[in-house]
């Protein structure tokens, strides 16, 4: 008997006992849609996070200003910044000053989160302009105003991508002013939701609709501080030739910083390997992700002695057809392949309506938490082989009961 016609009796027998078969899957069902969903929804936080974080730096070192602590006089300026430049291993630094706006032209309006950086910045993020440049150093030094805006942003305002060339207005508090934009980018990580609550209450409270998620802009922070009250900068990038210099180049900036402004005492400044943050919520999230995964996985096992069971039910109930073909020659090998067949395509239909379920939760839960689906060729793998592993596993003995079975027992029975 060929695989064909296994597989053709294997289904008959399925179908003829739908409901108790439907049973039988449950298990699998749960188990693997358990699995399913959590490795999605693990993978798809972890992305987002990961780009979240590349997004303002990745391969970075972040100094940052302890603002409960300091006075007017800790925060970093132009010229620490220019000394920091000048570190043997940094490559690139800039400030970064972070807050919300609205942009706006003559017919539309929006909310946007600007950033307000210096030319090295591009270099630092990995900013993947695709229209138009990053502003420079002239541009930044004489206050230009000027702004790099993102695909989304510019086909929202301007119906077009290339917005390259058109003004826009950017407001900050009582603030107003107009910008020429000269570049557009491609955003690296999903738009801002109002799912996140910190970002939600914060637009809520700024007055933003609940159906318009933010922009992004990047524009000179020479400009960004005519907008603020800022004594200084709260929060520098810096970026290195070589990535593992980037632990020694924050411990230098934050000892040059202390020496500057003479503050050791008070414990201002801090670094944080943008990277090594990166790895870290790798490894947390993956650990996470594998705990609950291995739980969920306890119903497969649950699953698969239902598996069992029923097939030995199948094979009690199905004696004497056992009995019949081994009298008419057919061989141990031939009927242990049979039942065997029909116990891995019970879990194989269970695992696919498993896998189906779990990605139609991942994908709710994904839309709520306001996160992009991330589902990878691996998970499907994993579904499928799970499935096929069990139902081999979990069959194997049914099978073995029905082959070894004598012919003259077999038909003895009623």
């Amino acid at each position: 008997m060929n695989l064909f016609e296994n597989i053709k009796i294997a289904l008959y027998s399925i179908k003829t006992n739908a409901f108790r078969a439907f049973l039988t899957m449950l298990g699998i069902i749960i188990g693997v849609g358990a699995v399913i969903s959590i490795i999605t929804i693990g993978n798809s936080s972890k992305d987002y996070i990961v780009n979240m974080i590349r997004a303002v730096g990745g391969q970075s070192v972040s100094i940052g200003v302890n603002t409960s602590k300091a006075q007017a006089g800790d925060y970093i300026t132009e010229n620490d910044i220019e000394a920091i430049s000048k570190i043997d291993v940094v490559d690139n630094v800039s400030p970064v000053m972070v807050d919300f706006g609205k942009l706006s032209t003559q017919f539309e309006s929006n909310f946007s989160v600007a950033m307000g950086t210096n030319e090295q910045f591009g270099e630092i993020s990995s900013i993947d302009i695709v229209h138009g440049r990053y502003f420079n150093k002239n541009e930044y030094q004489s206050q230009k105003n000027v702004i790099v805006i993102d695909t989304s942003t510019a086909i929202t305002f301007f119906k077009d991508e290339n917005a390259v060339g058109k003004s826009i207005d950017f407001t900050l508090g009582d603030n107003l002013v107009s910008f020429k934009i000269i570049g557009v980018f491609k955003l690296q990580m999903s738009e801002l939701s109002e799912s996140s609550s910190g970002m939600g209450a914060m637009m809520s409270s700024m007055g933003m609709p609940d159906s318009s998620p933010p922009g992004r802009v990047y524009f000179p922070s020479t400009v960004f501080k005519t907008l603020t009250t800022s004594n200084g900068y709260d929060n520098i990038y810096i970026s290195t030739k070589n990535i593992n210099d980037l632990d020694s180049a924050g411990d230098a900036a934050v000892n040059l910083l202390i020496a500057r402004h003479n503050n050791l005492d008070r414990q201002i400044y801090s670094s944080i390997n943008m990277a090594s943050m990166i790895d870290l919520l790798d490894s947390v999230i993956n650990v996470f992700t594998a705990f609950i995964s291995t739980v969920g996985a306890i119903s497969l096992i649950v699953g698969g002695i239902g598996v069992m069971n029923i097939m030995l039910v199948s094979v009690t109930e199905r004696t004497r057809e056992i009995g019949i073909r081994k009298a008419l020659g057919a061989r141990t090998g031939t009927i242990l392949f049979q039942f065997l067949t029909e116990s891995i395509i019970i879990c194989l239909i269970g695992g696919i309506i498993g896998m189906l379920l779990g990605f139609g939760l991942s994908f709710a839960v994904s839309s709520y938490m306001g996160v992009p689906l991330s589902i990878k060729i691996s998970t499907i793998l994993i579904a499928v082989g799970f499935s096929s592993v069990i139902g081999i596993f979990f069959g194997i003995y049914p099978a073995k009961k029905a082959a070894k079975m004598p012919p003259i027992e077999a038909l003895s029975r009623e």
